[in-house]
């Protein structure tokens, strides 16, 4: 799908039907033909159009003739209720900016639904620090939520015994992962672009990157901390679950040993033999169930005062 916008000199932005110059190209999830549309008009090659749809794509700062590509990963929330993360490619050309992703990203949506203060379409330099920063905030966000949600697990494991919660806290983990690794890959690509030539820089401009550097760091800080009490969460609930478990089997013991003297002492009277103590006796039935109790009871007792239960 493609979407064009372009905003005047007062910030209003209109969508309108082909690409001018001033304008912003938005692609989401696009068709072979829609490529090569895009490719027809800004001249962009076709290999760097196509390099946001791969999910393994690595964040990067290429700089061509007539073009520069920023690609770098941001964060998304799928239908599954799983954090990952996915590469957004911006494209500044001569005339115009051109975003393509996957997906339909939150960050761009602000842009396009003018959410965001000071945005113009024409200043293309401008408009791409603040994709970045609205990605750097958009991660701080999402580790916001992923602690909550841990906190929200935590306290399920604290009543459970069951491996679900952690499988949960596993699939955080993996998120914070993900996170961590697209956060210094991006690093890499803004200390690059903070140093590089090839894109013009007004001083409000460099001002603005500074700060996305700033909160993509804090970001990083954020997942390497959470992460760390994550691995030492998981790490006690897994021996807490492990010790909850011995109790239970340990109970289950003592109780077996206990309960076994009653069935041996009735197996025994079970026999059909003459001289078995008490067969004759017209109390001989209580006497052995009373000896059975007496002797688990002292086992039990026992067994109490060694705290074994």
């Amino acid at each position: 799908m493609i979407m064009i916008y372009k905003s005047d000199e007062n910030g209003q932005i209109d969508q309108v039907d082909t690409p001018e110059e001033g304008c912003w190209v938005a692609l989401t999830h696009p068709t072979s033909e829609e490529l090569e549309e895009i490719e027809r008009v800004t001249e962009i090659d076709i290999d760097d159009l196509k390099a946001p749809l791969d999910m393994e794509e690595r964040s990067r700062l290429e700089t061509e003739n007539d073009y520069t590509m920023v690609l770098v990963d941001i964060p998304f929330h799928n239908d599954e209720d799983h954090y990952e993360t996915i590469p957004l490619g911006i494209y500044l050309t001569k005339k115009l900016i051109v975003t393509i992703c996957l997906v339909d990203p939150s960050i761009l949506k602000a842009f396009s639904k003018k959410r965001v203060k000071d945005f113009y379409t024409f200043k293309r330099t401008r408009f791409l620090f603040q994709i970045l920063y609205r990605n750097a905030t958009s991660y701080l966000r999402y580790l916001r939520i992923i602690d909550r949600k841990s906190d929200q697990i935590e306290e399920k494991l604290e009543r459970s015994q069951k491996n679900s919660e952690l499988l949960e806290l596993m699939g955080l983990e993996k998120s914070l992962v993900y996170f961590t690794t697209s956060l210094r890959s991006n690093e890499v690509v803004l200390e690059k672009m903070l140093r590089t030539d090839k894109i013009k820089k007004y001083p409000d401009d460099e001002d603005l990157l500074e700060d996305v550097i700033i909160e993509n760091k804090q970001a990083i800080e954020m997942a390497n901390i959470y992460t760390g009490i994550l691995n030492g969460v998981m790490g006690t609930f897994a021996s807490v679950i492990s010790n909850n478990q011995n109790g239970v089997m340990k109970v289950l013991a003592v109780a077996t040993i206990v309960l076994s003297i009653p069935t041996i002492i009735s197996s025994y009277y079970g026999m059909n033999f003459d001289f078995i103590p008490f067969a004759h006796e017209p109390l001989g039935f209580v006497i052995a169930i009373g000896l059975s109790l007496l002797i688990s009871g002292a086992i039990a007792f026992v067994l109490y005062k060694k705290k074994i239960f």
